[in-house]
């Protein structure tokens, strides 16, 4: 059975071209014998939701506390991406799991947050200007937006629920009410829980189609899936494909574990593509990478991945680049946590100073594509100021070098470790080295010659399966107390 768009995809694919480009080199590389699985975004960059205009794609992630949130990547064959604006600019508490789309004009992305209920920002284009955040009084995470051809939008939520929304996207009108029960696996697939998630939906005549999350996050690599749902009404009743678990890491020898919460989208030609994300085997700190790869349509209306082998093309997008903070805006490849406001930081005279907070960690840091790396920075923290480098999980966990008035020592588990102190107010370079998780230290004078620190430390612990939560091992300068930290001559090296 043949499908197409209708001609009203505006409801939900509005900038597809009603013509055909020639196929991208990705998508020549996922019609050869055996396709490839690419790895797109290396790093903790979970919950991806993707969006085409014109010939270019458009992604965004979940970005927990980070200030500014929503990073904005985009790319034009599906495999090199790069950072072009964050989309979020007013603290709303941590953000999960965002939707990506556009409805007529105006582009929307929807998304929780821990402070309860649910958020929407606009923009006229992907790359901004975005608005303000808008409350959406109701609850549930991992929003996911439908309109029908007629104009009636819906928001589906977590547990198999939806609501309807206002016509312009920015409220609901009414309660929500559950139309999907999920779909039951066999007891044997070795699952964290049963976790009916981030449903994303996509209309393709003459049915709605509903990708779902299922099986829990983390957990065992077998835990998480994605499995399909299609009705011809967006308020079902929903059938469960007979292709289910269209994503999902069979045993704990793959190279990726966890695999899931999907999203299926379609390129200029009409091949479409499921995103998603995946831990790799070995770096569960590194948190949980994008992974995309093709899928077909059968001949009964459903979809099933392509990929019969596991081939896999990891690509370097997520660069961290040295920085001297020359330029006046923030380079994207930073975020803050602790931070709620823009004027708590500075960039001025070649140097980046930004505020601490006596009873607050605040932390400047990247997310590193790569698990083994060599960096350093240059850090002056104002008097009774603590600061320094570090490879940080969350407040309470986090590994590195500290400096306080003058006074060297090492961190451990999120506080002052055993190494010897080194007493020197000279001191204003510091390194880090991660090599396989175990960090080795060096500090310096001037940049130039470096000195050993006496200990090095394991951080493969700093994981979700061992201390809860959701985040990932990333690279940071903290600052706690009264005053400020300066930071200049930032250097980072990957070592793979």
């Amino acid at each position: 059975m043949k499908h197409s768009l209708l001609p009203f995809s505006f409801f939900l694919f509005p900038f597809l071209p009603p013509f055909s480009l020639l196929l991208s080199p990705l998508s020549t590389a996922f019609a050869q014998e055996t396709p490839v699985t690419n790895i797109v975004l290396r790093g903790d960059f979970p919950d991806p939701t993707i969006i085409r205009d014109g010939d270019t794609f458009y992604m965004t992630n979940s970005s927990y506390d980070f200030f500014p949130g929503l990073l904005i990547w985009k790319s034009h064959d599906l495999k090199h991406w790069e950072r072009v604006t964050r989309a979020l600019n007013t603290k709303v508490g941590e953000v999960w799991a965002p939707d990506m789309v556009k409805y007529k004009d105006l582009y929307y992305i929807y998304f929780p947050t821990n402070l309860g209920g649910n958020f929407v920002i606009t923009a006229p284009h992907p790359e901004g200007p975005w608005s303000e955040p808008v409350h959406i009084d109701i609850k549930g995470i991992d929003p996911g937006h439908i309109a029908t051809p007629d104009g009636k939008r819906w928001l589906y939520l977590n547990g198999g629920r939806m609501a309807p929304l206002a016509p312009d996207g920015l409220s609901v009108t009414d309660v929500m009410k559950h139309v999907y029960d999920g779909w039951i696996y066999p007891y044997d697939y070795g699952v964290e829980c049963f976790c009916l998630e981030s449903p994303k939906l996509v209309y393709r005549e003459p049915y709605y189609y509903m990708t779902s999350a299922q099986g829990g996050t983390s957990g065992p690599a077998t835990s998480h899936m994605a499995v399909c749902a299609r009705s011809k009404s967006p308020e079902g009743p929903w059938e469960n494909s007979p292709y289910n678990p269209v994503i999902k890491t069979w045993k704990a020898s793959e190279p990726w574990w966890s695999k899931g919460h999907g999203t299926i989208f379609p390129d200029s030609s009409d091949q479409w593509y499921i995103v998603y994300h995946a831990y790799q085997n070995g770096h569960l700190p590194m948190g949980r990478s994008v992974l995309i790869e093709p899928i077909s349509w059968t001949d009964d209306g459903w979809y099933q991945s392509q990929v019969k082998e596991l081939n896999y093309e990891i690509v370097d997008n997520n660069l961290i680049t040295p920085d001297d903070f020359s330029k006046p805006e923030l380079n994207l490849q930073w975020s803050f946590s602790g931070i709620s406001l823009k004027e708590d930081y500075r960039i001025k005279n070649g140097k980046l100073t930004f505020n601490a907070e006596e009873d607050r960690l605040h932390v400047l840091h990247v997310v590193p594509g790569t698990p083994d790396y060599e960096a350093s920075v240059y850090i002056k923290p104002s008097e009774n100021v603590e600061a320094g480098l570090i490879v940080y999980f969350t407040d309470g966990y986090f590994a590195g070098l500290g400096l306080k008035n003058g006074v060297l020592f090492d961190l451990f588990n999120g506080r002052k470790h055993w190494g010897p102190e080194v007493k020197n107010p000279d001191i204003k370079y510091l390194k880090v080295r991660l090599d396989h998780y175990t960090l080795y230290l060096s500090y310096s004078i001037d940049g130039k010659k470096w000195e050993p620190y006496e200990i090095a430390l394991e951080v493969s612990g700093y994981q979700k399966n061992v201390l809860g939560g959701f985040s990932s091992l990333k690279l940071g300068v903290y600052g706690k107390g009264e005053g400020t930290v300066t930071v200049d001559d930032f250097a980072f090296k990957s070592s793979q």
